[in-house]
């Protein structure tokens, strides 16, 4: 049998990466509602954290699962989830949900200077 196995609309279609931005994408439309001004601001997913910079090496600290750039010179602030840290993290799509979600909105938080319970009044609860 040559082709993909199920049409394009079904989720099993979706690439890995697909899926992991679409679970971004949820996180960040649950948030819209409660906070308008993240329309002005892009999400970004990408594979991995890299090191920009001379100087700047690999410690002990874990590898970040999420950052945020500030604004400027007419570019909007934005926010980025790192794939693979998330998705090594998590077991199954329900965690991963779970960690991306966590993840948007503890990066929210920074950018907006509040805490996560303000942004999300249900931060930290997800976890069993």
């Amino acid at each position: 049998m040559r082709g993909p196995i199920a049409p394009p609309q079904v989720p099993l279609a979706a690439s890995r990466a697909e899926a992991f931005a679409d679970l971004v994408q949820d996180s960040v439309e649950r948030l819209e509602r409660r906070w308008p001004q993240l329309a002005d601001i892009d999400f970004l997913v990408l594979e991995v954290p890299r090191l920009d910079g001379p100087g700047q090496a690999w410690n002990d600290e874990a590898v970040p699962l999420g950052g945020t750039i500030s604004a400027r010179e007419g570019r909007p602030a934005r926010v980025v989830v790192y794939r693979r840290p998330v998705e090594i993290r998590t077991k199954g799509r329900d965690e991963r949900a779970a960690l991306v979600h966590e993840v948007v909105v503890e990066q929210v938080a920074e950018l907006l200077g509040l805490t996560p319970e303000t942004v999300d009044p249900r931060y930290g609860e997800d976890q069993g």
